[in-house]
């Protein structure tokens, strides 16, 4: 064994498809509940974020003839070498392809856990600018919020054991479409949302 063997989820919560279908569902409420689309920005939460953000954007364009802009906030709560270094999110980098004056501002992430992530991102657009609100969008809600944050768009709400992880991989970065459950004792290689 080299350390990089295959690891065997607890659980497939979703494949390809039903990453899919997540999105699409997202983007059908997202039309249905802002008004109008042309004052709407999508910020991608970096890794897997900013990939979701751009599926949506195509996804309301292809349902509605309307683009909406993307842009990403980089946030960080580990080192290069994936040791702690706070618990605290910081926001590393971020880029907004229009001013968010006035703008309805869809942050885009992977996994709501504990809402502090979310936080850091909403504090990044808050510098930029006053939105006119900003809305949370996120393929998988894990439950277990430390901070009073609730998701405006979910994909999938998958309750989960603090000690359990929830892997995310998309086809723009890992080369494919899953989500996956794993049990305590495994560390996967791939991303595991804190």
């Amino acid at each position: 064994m080299t350390g990089k063997e295959e690891l065997r989820p607890k659980a497939l919560i979703m494949d390809g498809q039903g990453m899919h279908r997540a999105c699409a569902r997202i983007a059908h409420e997202m039309i249905e509940q802002i008004e109008p689309l042309e004052h709407a920005m999508l910020v991608g939460i970096r890794r897997r974020g900013v990939p979701l953000a751009t599926r949506l954007s195509r996804l309301v364009e292809q349902y509605e003839g309307v683009r909406i802009p993307v842009g990403e906030v980089d946030i960080s709560l580990y080192r290069d070498d994936l040791t702690k270094i706070s618990d605290q999110p910081k926001v590393k980098g971020s880029f907004f392809p229009e001013n968010v004056e006035g703008k309805t501002v869809i942050l885009v992430d992977d996994v709501l856990y504990t809402g502090r992530t979310a936080r850091a991102a909403m504090e990044a657009v808050m510098r930029e600018g006053r939105a006119g609100c900003i809305r949370l969008a996120v393929l998988i809600d894990r439950g277990h919020r430390e901070l009073p944050i609730r998701p405006d768009f979910v994909g999938k709400n998958v309750p989960t054991s603090h000690l359990e992880r929830i892997g995310v991989e998309v086809e723009e970065i890992d080369g494919t479409d899953r989500v996956a459950l794993y049990e305590p004792e495994h560390d996967p290689a791939l991303h595991t949302a804190e």
